[in-house]
């Protein structure tokens, strides 16, 4: 799983002279061969998705994916950055990182939806580590918002059919989707169609105190069950480390505005426990490695981990962040492990700013694909009301 410091896509400062203006002529989307995933076929989003499930007495048992044997709604993900490619945005192939995304950010979800996920041209983390040293760099930030744009609308064409869709996005993806938003989908009739969207790991704006009114006009955050048409946008960090004062994450420019935070595991607020659902060896490169799940040292031989009642979160707002806290419920007592990995590192040194941002989509990633289900019932249920009269 090539999940590598994803925040670089959302948060590096790129000087002016280093952007190239206008966006290039889009990829085929009418061909397959542009898509990550796409249902019915062999892809990343058809992906092993076995858990080991590892009970506070210690006790395991293995989970498999059983999706709905009728699937009456989309999701459309947009993933983050992950491409090593040497050029400043990506080619349109498939590699391994994007694979890899794919299968632990987006192929839950197929238990309930079924899963359209475009390959773009991405910014690389080859692009803003040189961006980083200073160097003039030839990256197109339109190119990515481009082929997004010209994807979503051959899935409206050829695909969706008045079904309902939940955006799903990440980081970088999650940008592209607050734009395509705002800029393609508020205020027109697809609107009827968005049963939610997920914007995690990027900040999105709203006036404090409220739930709409800031990088959205209309689409206001989920606030309770039985909610759609909304939006589901947090930032996390761990409870015990929030975020530093140079963190990029969890706040926005303009007065009265903050970052929103949604907790999938407690629309109305509170602390909750989460289903949190991890990768069983690591979080992926800038993470450390994950170390034994239980004491006794039993290897896990699936690709996630599912530790019941082992992580809260709560959003909070503190030192002018919003954020998700996460909190590991510690038992010295019981036979799991006390810790998870997640922080971003260089070497032994844990970069704070960037706090959890490699598993916003893990810690509550049960929450996450049963909250969209949930959502399209009640989409379903107003939908199919109107269209009755």
């Amino acid at each position: 799983m090539k999940l590598l410091v994803t925040a670089l896509a959302t948060s590096l400062a790129v000087p002016a002279a280093a952007q190239v203006p206008g966006p290039a002529p889009a990829p085929d989307y009418t061909q397959d061969a542009s898509w990550l995933c796409r249902p019915d076929r062999a892809d990343a989003c058809a992906s092993n998705q076995d858990v080991t499930v590892i009970r506070a007495d210690g006790k395991r048992k293995i989970e498999k994916l059983r999706p709905d044997p009728q699937i009456s709604f989309d999701c459309f993900y947009v993933y983050p950055t992950v491409s090593f490619d040497p050029t400043p945005n990506s080619d349109m192939n498939a590699g391994p990182e994007e694979q890899g995304v794919a299968s632990a950010q987006a192929a839950r979800f197929r238990q309930h939806c079924r899963v359209f996920a475009p390959l773009y041209r991405q910014v690389t983390l080859t692009a803003l580590r040189t961006a980083m040293t200073g160097a003039t760099v030839t990256m197109d930030r339109e190119l990515p918002y481009a082929d997004v744009k010209a994807a979503w609308a051959d899935y409206l064409a050829r695909d969706n059919k008045g079904r309902g869709v939940v955006l799903i996005g990440h980081s970088q993806g999650s940008g592209i989707l607050k734009r395509l938003i705002a800029e393609q989908i508020e205020n027109t009739p697809v609107q009827r169609r968005i049963v939610s969207a997920m914007l995690l790991g990027t900040n999105v704006a709203v006036p404090a105190g409220q739930d709409v009114g800031g990088d959205f006009k209309r689409m206001p955050l989920c606030r309770k069950d039985g909610q759609f048409g909304c939006i589901v946008s947090y930032v996390t960090f761990r409870a015990d480390s929030p975020p530093p004062a140079n963190s990029r994450f969890g706040k926005v420019p303009g007065a009265g505005q903050v970052a929103a935070c949604t907790n999938p595991a407690a629309l109305a607020g509170g602390k909750a426990v989460t289903d949190a659902i991890l990768g069983a060896k690591s979080a992926g490169t800038g993470s450390a490695a994950m170390g034994p799940w239980s004491k006794d040292g039993a290897p896990v031989t699936t690709g996630f981990v599912k530790v019941p009642g082992l992580i809260s979160a709560e959003c909070v707002s503190q030192g002018g962040f919003d954020y998700l806290a996460v909190t590991v419920n510690a038992d010295p007592a019981d036979p799991r492990t006390d810790t998870i990995v997640g922080d971003v590192a260089i070497g032994p040194a844990i970069l704070k700013d960037w706090g959890l941002h490699l598993i916003d989509m893990s810690v509550a990633m049960g929450d996450l694909v049963e909250l969209a289900d949930r959502q399209a019932t009640e989409w379903r249920g107003i939908s199919w009301t109107k269209k009755k009269r």
